[in-house]
């Protein structure tokens, strides 16, 4: 119903609509296990949402972050109106908590092919490490 991420954020609510979600983008590959205990363990409940932001943007990575359900029955309200099927536009104007990880890095994506040149030159770095 709705473009990009949303659809599969809100398929979730929908089967579930008292579960959080923790929801992570397939093409964060620095994203490690360490990372992920600490998000899980900064979680508000409280909050629309808990996500990982980069000390350098501060912005959150809603795709990185635990979505609780308050945040996406919002979301349903929020759409219809919307000029944008932005996650990230839609957690800006919530309660949220946004968590640091210790490195920036872990949220470097992949999306276009110089990101995945990148990301394929940091691999190399570490492999020579």
């Amino acid at each position: 119903q709705f473009r990009g991420p949303f659809n599969g954020l809100l398929s979730a609510h929908k089967a579930f609509p008292e579960a959080a979600w923790l929801v992570i983008a397939c093409d964060l590959p620095f994203l490690d296990r360490a990372t992920l205990e600490f998000l899980i363990k900064a979680r508000d409940p409280a909050r629309m949402a808990t996500a990982l932001a980069t000390h350098k943007t501060q912005l959150p990575e809603p795709l990185a972050a635990i979505w609780e359900p308050a945040a996406l029955t919002e979301a349903l309200e929020y759409l219809p109106q919307a000029e944008s099927s932005c996650p990230r536009k839609f957690l800006l104007q919530q309660n949220i908590k946004l968590v640091f990880p210790e490195s920036d890095d872990v949220l470097i994506n992949a999306n276009h092919p110089e990101d995945l040149e990148k990301v394929m030159q940091k691999i190399q770095a570490i492999r020579h490490e």
